[in-house]
């Protein structure tokens, strides 16, 4: 480890002296020029064409408009998956996790085995079932209840953190590429957050709304290549720009700039990342989202049969490997250019991913690579919008109108995808104030929600014995639980950022005890003491103890109600039958296993490396 630093330190001196003029050579002019304008142009007719083409046939049902008429190939799983999951979150939020906090957030972007274990553990407890949507699971392993909360919770997460994040990114991401603050309309001066917030939901919306899964399966097809190959540009050029020349000198430099930053596991003093929350509490939130979440488990739902699923999901896997390296280790690379004395670079810790393509990248490249940004927001923005319209329409207007027409189902899901796009733009202008990267503020956000959700999911199919009662009982608890966290943090805010910078100074003995014991009684002093406790309790620690107590109060009530009738085995890991077991079987080959396994090497292998 010596060896590397001090390799580190001398490549990171060697490219000072060429690094400005480096940077300077592809960073001359406006953002883009008449090379970028023309592909970006080209790419949105190829958009349109591809958008027409995944419309010819037409949504007459909800299976049709939901869920693509059950009829994708594995391809499209994998693409769906991958550019749902590549949007805000990692576009702006890893890209600045990278920029501010190296590799500590990197464990959830080393959980592409939970995708491996949606398709082999879940996808033929799901295809047999053939539910719509995950609280219809519920509702056939529990009761109606357990359903309507987890529609509620769903739709609300969906505003509270995906759709709300995406259009924020949106705006971060086509501000710093335009370098545009405000426009004038109509001799009015408009904040330009406005114009691409709006012009974002509705050009999403209008696609979404008329084409359903469909056209969001086609165009995540198109999408991810671009995404992928941009991003490997990036990479490439950041490197070089750093290494002057030499991707291993700038990777080098990378490291040195990245410090006690570039390793997985921290010590359990560290204030942020200690990794006995990191460890189990990323894990929770992992299987809640890519197991259980109606936004990613609705494409394996699509799949045509439970090979393409699982298929699909195999592929997913293997693209889940990529966004270490192809956004949040640019992000640290952009750390490490605005450390890098003679370097005209300049961003903040969310716009890292976008100020690299804008003042890194050379023409051409440019254009290319903002249509692959822009394109997976609205892949991921409309994949937000179909998820939510399914859960309002399935979960509740089918409810109270069981007779409804295939037609009248999808007017109401495009009716109620506007409210829900109406209400994610209000609630970015809280995402606004809060004052924390992004990346950071959608994994607090689900780290109190996720733990009750995953707690019914994983013992109702692995515990015959949990009972109805129990489930809602500690459903209602668990989200109680998790928005007094949120409702904490919201208050909290204002204090975060000093709070934080106590507990660093402590840890890296820049102050001592009582100094730190002094600033904090004072921030204390400003608050009611019990409400500060709560809320300076560690986000992943309250994950991993909101887990816990979900957890027992499920056993505890299942045991002292009466047990399940016997029909509920049917909805739990042990009721296929014979001809479903064997159907499930016929379903894998041995080269499904080996691709799999490669990806669990590959995770286990990135842990080794860095840790």
């Amino acid at each position: 480890m010596n060896d590397i630093a001090t390799n580190a330190a001398t490549a990171a001196e060697t490219a000072t002296n060429s690094l400005g003029e480096t940077i300077a050579a592809v960073n001359h002019g406006s953002v883009f020029n008449g090379l970028d304008w023309v592909i970006i142009a080209l790419f949105a007719v190829g958009m349109v064409i591809t958008v027409l083409f995944s419309m010819r046939k037409k949504n007459e049902s909800g299976k049709d408009y939901f869920l693509s008429g059950r009829d994708a190939n594995w391809l499209q799983i994998g693409s769906s998956i991958f550019s749902s999951n590549i949007g805000s979150e990692h576009l702006v939020g890893l890209a600045g996790a990278g920029f501010a906090t190296g590799m500590a957030m990197a464990h959830w972007e080393m959980h592409a085995y939970w995708i491996l274990i949606l398709g082999w553990a879940f996808v033929p407890l799901y295809d047999r079932m053939k539910v719509f949507t995950m609280p219809e699971f519920l509702e056939l392993r529990f009761s109606r209840g357990s359903r309507n909360v987890l529609s509620l919770l769903t739709m609300v997460s969906l505003v509270l953190t995906k759709i709300a994040a995406t259009i924020y990114a949106g705006d971060v991401v086509i501000r710093t590429l335009l370098n545009v603050d405000h426009v004038d309309i109509f001799g009015n001066r408009i904040d330009i957050f406005w114009v691409i917030a709006l012009g974002l939901a509705f050009t999403t919306g209008l696609y979404t709304v008329f084409g359903g899964m469909r056209v969001i399966m086609y165009t995540a097809v198109l999408q991810a290549p671009v995404l992928i190959f941009g991003s490997l540009c990036i990479l490439y050029m950041g490197l070089r720009a750093l290494g002057h020349g030499s991707l291993v000198d700038g990777w080098h430099a990378t490291v040195a700039a990245a410090g006690d930053n570039i390793h997985l596991i921290r010590s359990n003093n560290d204030p942020d990342w200690p990794w006995l929350a990191i460890l189990p509490g990323s894990a929770i939130i992992g299987f809640w989202y890519w197991c259980t979440d109606q936004y990613i488990v609705q494409r394996v739902l699509a799949g045509r049969n439970q090979q393409e699923s699982r298929r699909g999901t195999i592929l997913a896997g293997f693209f889940k490997l990529t966004p270490v390296f192809i956004f949040l280790v640019p992000g640290m690379i952009a750390f490490a250019l605005t450390q890098t004395p003679g370097t005209s670079f300049k961003t903040s810790g969310d716009a890292a991913y976008t100020s690299m393509v804008a003042q890194i990248l050379p023409h051409g490249l440019r254009g290319m690579v903002a249509c692959g940004m822009i394109v997976a927001l609205m892949a991921s923005l409309g994949s937000k919008f179909n998820a939510s319209a399914t859960l309002f329409t399935m979960d509740f207007y089918r409810e109270w109108y069981p007779n409804a027409s295939g037609k009248t189902e999808v007017i109401v899901g495009r009716i109620a995808t506007g409210v829900i796009v109406l209400t994610g733009i209000c609630w970015v202008l809280v995402i606004k104030n809060l004052q924390m990267p992004l990346y950071e503020y959608l994994q607090n956000v689900q780290a109190y929600l996720s733990p009750a959700i995953a707690v019914l999911f994983g013992m109702g199919v692995f515990w015959k014995r949990a009972t109805a009662p129990a489930a809602l009982w500690a459903f209602v608890i668990g989200m109680v639980g998790g928005f007094a966290r949120l409702a904490a943090d919201l208050v909290m805010h204002g204090d975060a950022k000093a709070v934080t910078k106590l507990k660093v100074d402590h840890y890296h003995k820049l102050i001592d005890q009582a100094q730190y014991d002094a600033g904090i009684a004072a921030i204390r002093a400003t608050h009611n003491g019990l409400l500060f406790d709560f809320w300076n309790i560690h986000w992943l620690y309250y994950c991993e103890g909101l887990f816990v107590l979900t957890a027992l109060l499920m056993v505890v009530i299942s045991l002292v109600t009466k047990a399940p009738d016997a029909k509920t085995v049917r909805y739990t890991w042990y009721g296929a039958t014979t001809e479903e077991k064997a159907a499930t079987k016929a379903s894998w080959n041995m080269l499904d296993v080996v691709l799999s396994l490669i990806v669990v090497a590959c995770v286990v292998i990135f842990y080794i490396k860095f840790f």
